[in-house]
This record gives structure tokens, C-alpha cells and sequence, in this order.
């Protein structure tokens, strides 16, 4: 599979950079130097997209998300939310999954005792992503969405079971 392109984000005094570039610079797996900068990206264009659907790079957006799940900070669960809910079109473009980098059990167990104020809401929609109403994490695993996003991203030559 080809990895879609992005046409690119211009990120404070960054240049803009294509897709192609950001993976060759950050790679999906970005060293614990570079995070900062993920998020900046991704709190960046979420901030667009809020102001304006289609302003924001929901692609990057969704990249960078994929990134921070791979990365599996728990704090980054948040980020991850408030870009999912920017637009319609981040809603779509970000799964929900996305927000259990540290496998569903720890992030469940991580909402439940976080006082932040989107905590409760969050938990309450991955627990309906496990019910049957929307079965988002059916036979969900982390190493599973990691082997799937690397594919999509054509870094990764592993069999395309899901």
C-alpha cells in the first residue's frame, strides 16, 4: 500500500515538510527527543482545524496520532481526544483506538483515576467502543495496530493479517 501524501504543514518556525519527509525524519516510532515535537505538529493543526474544518492537515493529524499510540504515553491520550474531536473530519480520520498506545486495560485504569476534565468522557466512549453497539476493539491488540499502521505507512514488508 502507498503511503498517502500530504501536501505539507508549515509547524512554528519549521519548514513545511512533506509526509515522505516527516516519516524519513521522525520515523512512526519518533526517539523521546522528537516527541515534543510530534505533539507541537499535532496540537498545531488540531488547533487549525478547530478554527476551521479543512483548515487543519487531518492526514498529519492522524499520522502524528499514530505516532504518539506507538509511542504509548498515557498522557498523550488527551492530545489524541481533543484531535479527534476538532472537526467531523478528524473524527473520521482518527480511530478511536488510537488512544490505547499502552493496550486497553492501562488506559482504562489510567482515565478511571486521572482528575483531568476530559478523563470521564473519554473512558465513557472506550467502554462503548467495547460494547457491541460499536465493537471498535474487537480482537484490538496494540501489536496488531502497530503491524496495520506500518503497513499503511509501507514501512513494514509483514503479511497483511490484520
Amino acid at each position: 500500500m502507498w503511503p498517502p501524501l500530504f501536501v505539507g504543514t508549515l509547524i512554528g518556525a519549521m519548514a513545511i515538510v512533506s509526509e515522505t519527509t516527516w516519516l524519513a525524519t521522525y520515523g512512526l516510532r519518533p526517539a523521546g527527543r522528537d516527541l515534543d515535537k510530534v505533539r507541537a505538529c499535532l496540537l498545531s493543526e488540531t488547533e487549525k482545524e478547530e478554527q476551521a474544518q479543512g483548515r487543519g492537515d487531518t492526514e498529519r493529524m492522524r499520522l502524528c496520532c499514530v505516532q504518539l499510540f506507538l509511542v504509548g504515553t498515557l498522557a498523550d491520550v488527551f492530545l489524541i481526544w481533543r484531535a479527534k474531536r476538532a472537526s467531523m473530519d478528524a473524527a473520521v480520520s482518527i480511530d478511536v483506538q488510537l488512544l490505547c498506545g499502552r493496550g486497553l486495560t492501562e488506559t482504562k485504569r489510567f482515565l478511571a483515576s486521572s482528575t483531568h476534565p476530559l478523563a470521564a468522557g473519554i473512558l465513557a466512549r472506550i467502554i462503548e467502543g467495547e460494547s457491541g453497539v460499536y465493537a471498535d476493539f474487537a480482537e484490538f491488540s496494540v501489536e496488531r495496530w502497530a503491524r496495520q499502521h506500518e503497513r499503511y505507512y509501507g514501512l513494514s514488508s509483514v503479511d497483511s493479517t490484520p
